[in-house]
């Protein structure tokens, strides 16, 4: 019975050390406010406004244009991309679709949301959303799983009737991410991002000249956490320890009271 007792305390000491991480499944939330949030977008992939999760970007522009966000995201994160436009008073039937492409501007799938949608003539708005899959710690060369790293995404109209060309608009992004947790653990992690990405960088260098573009250094809140450690050793010592203890109980039901007192010794 002291084996049974000890053994049980352990996995109630691993139940509660599973708890936090099982937490770790909620929406994150993220920095608060947008005081300090971008009001620009870019226009390419090497100008990329960079953008921290949690916290919305606004930008002005002319419909037509390619407006140009970039995110980090790590390792068992899925994230969540939702775009707002604000449209003109008149205008005519708009389309409009938001891309999202990793740091080597591979187009990444939408799970789910609405990643393209048409605002009808009187429509004031137009609302997108896209779902990545979940970020993995690693994968195959030849496959095209996300990795941790910069993510890009663009907003643009397409097949804008010609009236409407150059018509003002305005835009709103918010990029936010679910962690997983060990349900996206894989045998394996990348020792760096994929690819930092590229970003403009403000001023001048000694010489007095625009230094252009750089590379990024936005990184996730918590830094780049790719590695071996997961709540799945967790939940995997759990059952290691629920497994000793139907071992031991089976044990404690099968082997009986010991030699009936009738049968002499060496019978």
């Amino acid at each position: 019975m002291r084996a049974v007792k000890a053994l049980s305390a352990a996995v109630l000491l691993l139940g509660l050390a599973a708890t936090p991480a099982a937490a770790d499944s909620s929406p994150s939330a993220g920095p608060s406010g947008d005081g300090d949030a971008p009001t620009t977008a870019g226009t390419s992939f090497r100008t990329a406004t960079e953008i921290e999760q949690g916290r919305r970007a606004t930008a002005n522009a002319a419909a037509g244009d390619y407006l140009y966000w970039s995110f980090p995201a790590d390792a068992g994160q899925r994230p969540t991309v939702r775009a707002t436009v604000r449209l003109p008073e008149t205008h005519a039937a708009q389309t409009w679709q938001v891309d999202v492409y990793d740091g080597l501007r591979r187009r990444q799938a939408c799970q789910w949301g609405a990643q393209t949608r048409t605002a009808a003539a009187d429509a004031s708005s137009v609302e997108l959303a896209c779902v990545l899959r979940t970020v993995r710690a690693w994968s195959e060369p030849w496959a095209n799983d996300p990795l941790p790293g910069t993510y890009y995404v663009r907003l643009t109209a397409l097949d804008l009737p010609t009236s409407d060309l150059g018509a003002r608009v305005g835009a709103e992004i918010e990029v936010g991410s679910r962690d997983m947790g060990g349900a996206a653990a894989v045998d394996g992690s990348l020792s760096e991002p994929l690819v930092p990405g590229v970003a403009m960088a403000s001023g001048a260098d000694e010489d007095g000249e625009d230094r252009g573009a750089v590379l990024s250094a936005i990184e996730p809140e918590d830094g780049w956490s790719s590695g071996w450690w997961s709540d799945r050793w967790v939940w995997t010592g759990i059952g290691g320890v629920l497994a000793a203890l139907a071992g031991v109980g089976g044990y404690a039901l099968t082997r009986g009271s010991g030699r009936p007192s009738r049968v002499p010794p060496g019978a």
